[in-house]
């Protein structure tokens, strides 16, 4: 069984934006814009029942879509840092999604994840990357922003055994409905009368 995880895709307009950011750190094995998303829950190795499970769990979700944007870029791993990524902006639907597919995930008997959910788009994988050369690229590149985007939709995806990066394949589709919020304010508010 692939590994499984619940993730967000990066439209290509976003992901091209992303792709620029690319080069200019040794060390770095830069992720293919293809590759691009913003994992909401890792499931990891499971069986073909639990998968279908999930998968039946997660299409009895009813969300609204919402408006998401990408901005800044740092690293994980701070004395050693061993990736890159683009941050995203913080939106309430995306975290209440993200916190519902955790619950069904523990429902269905699979362990909680252990690290707090930080919502990014990793860029690169880092070996043996030199700190000075991180913080050097990371502080030409901290004013990055993408424009904003839709999210009418979230993914189930898979990942072959690798050292990371992909390639991934979308295994399930899940909607979102219309009609969530626009930059904040309830759908009747976000258009002038």
């Amino acid at each position: 069984m692939p590994r499984l995880f619940v993730a967000l895709e990066v439209p290509r307009n976003a992901a091209m934006s992303l792709s620029l950011l690319r080069g200019g750190l040794p060390g770095a094995r830069w992720i293919d814009v293809e590759n691009f998303h913003i994992t909401l829950r890792f499931i990891g190795d499971i069986d073909g029942r639990t998968a279908d499970e999930v998968v039946d769990r997660l299409d009895r979700i009813e969300r609204p879509e919402f408006q998401l944007s990408l901005s800044g870029v740092g690293s994980f791993g701070s004395r050693k840092p061993h990736s890159i990524y683009a941050g995203v902006s913080q939106a309430p639907e995306m975290y209440a999604l993200q916190a519902e597919i955790e619950r069904i995930c523990q429902r269905l008997g699979l362990p909680a994840d252990p690290r707090k959910f930080t919502p990014h788009v990793t860029l690169a994988r880092l070996r043996n990357a030199r700190l000075d050369d991180v913080v050097s690229y990371l502080s030409g590149r901290g004013n990055f922003y993408s424009s904003p985007f839709m999210v009418n939709r979230f993914v189930l995806m898979s990942s072959k055994e690798s050292v990371g990066g992909g390639p991934y394949v979308t295994e399930e589709v899940f909607p979102l409905y219309e009609g969530g919020s626009s930059f904040g304010l309830p759908a009747m508010e976000a258009h002038p009368r």
